[in-house]
């Protein structure tokens, strides 16, 4: 054990004795004093771990040692122990930023309890969380050898989220490189799933789970409430374990309703799986219905630029005739006339409010090799997108929209995998850049590790030509042309990507919360 420096400081410190030779016993060096000046200059002299303050000290009162101490030793956490229970003194300490409260009497393994709690937290948070895990370990790998529907392959990515967040957390990370080798036996098992059974759920055959071209009728125009505005941010490319992140961040403002991550269509990709959402098509319908509308692989033209116009063809073909708004939030600038506009939106029915700022970020971080070094992994990913949040205009309009006591949805279209295994494909010219799928004619490649798609239209894809064939990237791999190949791996190994299948991409999140008013 850490042989910690403890400092105590009380007027009647002899009467601790049976305490500090509790603590001296357990490994703990206790240095004792008698007043707030005498505590005050160890501080000056010496480095201590924890400080205890008696609060009603003659002379220099507890409470203002403890600002005085803080000034000098701002991150030393201290323990402010008092026989008084008034209320004021309780929130001063509070204010004063100390990192417990005891109570008089005291007896010795509270005081050890406290000790431990603000000494020997992260280790003992760590051990239990890498106990924990080891334990769940062995029931998420034999699940692989079940059979799976989707309602279990969410509930498994959930959980992998769950202990990688967890995991992040602990002072040595011990247990992460266990936990990434899950996950690619888990992406390796979920793309084989994926391969049985997406072409059944989109005909039908098979009860499948929610896809992003329901998700408007079944999951947000139910929420839909007359006189009460309906708030619905689409944060794009918003991975499962990032919107955890920002989840924490809204605790304070919201209460949640329902969270039922869905299933993004394929390609996972804002051309398909947002206009998929906005429509209420998948893509081959999309084209169908609206070729003014649909934009095909070969043309220049954005791909999402006509969200909007897609969304109002899917109201109208519902029946509906609401007050609606769609903004999208691309640069500060229109984040801060989102927020200047908030009073004018909340009388519509329906307000569709789309950030794109995790997609540029993941661009960024393939292009910028300062973006890169600041995200090394997922986790700085993770930190880097709350960082975002915490100090965007997002967060002050939802803050607002919360003290009106509003319902607002957040999701996204679809996630990203950070790709790590290069994977050889030929195509001609017209072949479409993303790197986990492709779209064209004459593709060639090894299809191990690939979702072909030879025959678009049971897929609901469209076709450019009638020799038009699809093929997807699985787990962490990566298309890559053998011209320049070394190069090109070289650029795009170990940047997030999608379009492809794995539970980064595929299983994304919906949540329904109600600000608290």
């Amino acid at each position: 054990m850490t042989n910690y420096a403890i400092l105590w400081a009380d007027d009647e410190i002899d009467l601790l004795k049976p305490h500090i030779m509790f603590l001296q016993n357990k490994g703990y060096e206790v240095t004792p004093v008698l007043s707030g000046v005498d505590a005050l200059e160890k501080c000056q002299e010496e480095n201590y771990d924890i400080i205890f303050l008696d609060e009603n000290m003659p002379g220099m009162t507890g409470l203002e040692a403890l600002e005085k101490i803080k000034v000098i030793r701002p991150n030393v956490p201290v323990v402010m122990i008092t026989k008084s229970e008034e209320e004021y003194i309780m929130e001063e300490a509070i204010g004063s930023k100390i990192a417990d409260y005891l109570i008089k009497p005291i007896n010795p393994k509270q005081v050890l309890l406290s000790v431990k709690k603000l000494l020997d937290k992260k280790r003992l948070v760590s051990e239990h969380t890498n106990h924990s895990y080891q334990r769940d370990f062995r029931n998420i790998s034999m699940a692989f050898g079940d059979d799976l529907d989707h309602n279990d392959w969410a509930e498994v990515y959930q959980k992998l989220v769950y202990w990688e967040l967890e995991i992040n957390q602990t002072e040595n990370k011990s247990m992460i490189d266990v936990l990434e080798m899950q996950k690619v036996e888990a992406n390796n098992n979920f793309a084989k799933f994926i391969a049985s059974n997406y072409k059944y759920w989109l005909s039908g055959e098979d009860e499948g789970p929610l896809l992003s071209h329901q998700l408007v009728e079944q999951k947000v125009l139910p929420h839909l409430n007359e006189g009460e505005p309906l708030f619905m941010v689409v944060v794009d490319n918003l991975r499962f374990d990032q919107w955890k992140i920002l989840e924490s961040a809204l605790t304070d403002y919201y209460v949640k309703q329902e969270e039922c991550p869905y299933y993004s269509i394929l390609p996972t990709t804002t051309a398909y799986a947002r206009n998929a959402i906005f429509s209420g098509l998948l893509p081959a319908e999309m084209k169908q219905c609206h070729p003014n509308l649909w934009v095909d692989e070969d043309v220049e033209e954005g791909k999402n630029n006509h969200e909007h116009d897609f969304f109002k063809e899917q109201l109208k073909r519902q029946g509906l005739n609401l007050k609606t708004s769609y903004h999208k939030v691309i640069h500060v600038n229109q984040g801060k006339q989102v927020l200047e506009q908030l009073p004018n939106l909340f009388h519509n029915d329906l307000n569709v409010l789309v950030y794109n700022f995790v997609d540029m970020l993941s661009h960024a971080r393939t292009d910028t090799d300062m973006v890169r070094e600041l995200a090394p992994d997922e986790a700085a990913y993770r930190s880097l997108t709350k960082s975002w949040f915490m100090h965007s205009h997002l967060l002050e309009t939802l803050k607002i929209i919360a003290q009106k006591g509003y319902k607002v949805i957040i999701t996204t279209d679809h996630g990203t995998v950070r790709v790590k295994r290069p994977h050889k494909i030929i195509g001609d010219r017209n072949t479409n850049t993303n790197l986990r799928y492709k779209q064209g004619k004459n593709l060639s490649y090894d299809r191990k590790n690939v979702l072909q798609v030879l025959k678009p239209e049971e897929y609901h894809l469209p076709k450019v030509n009638v020799s038009t064939s699809y093929a997807f990237a699985t787990e962490d791999y990566f298309f890559a042309y053998p011209n320049n190949y070394n190069h090109y791996v070289k650029y795009y190994k170990d940047t997030f990507q999608h379009g492809g299948i794995s539970l980064e991409e595929v299983i994304v999140p919906f949540a329904v919360l109600k600000g608290k008013g």
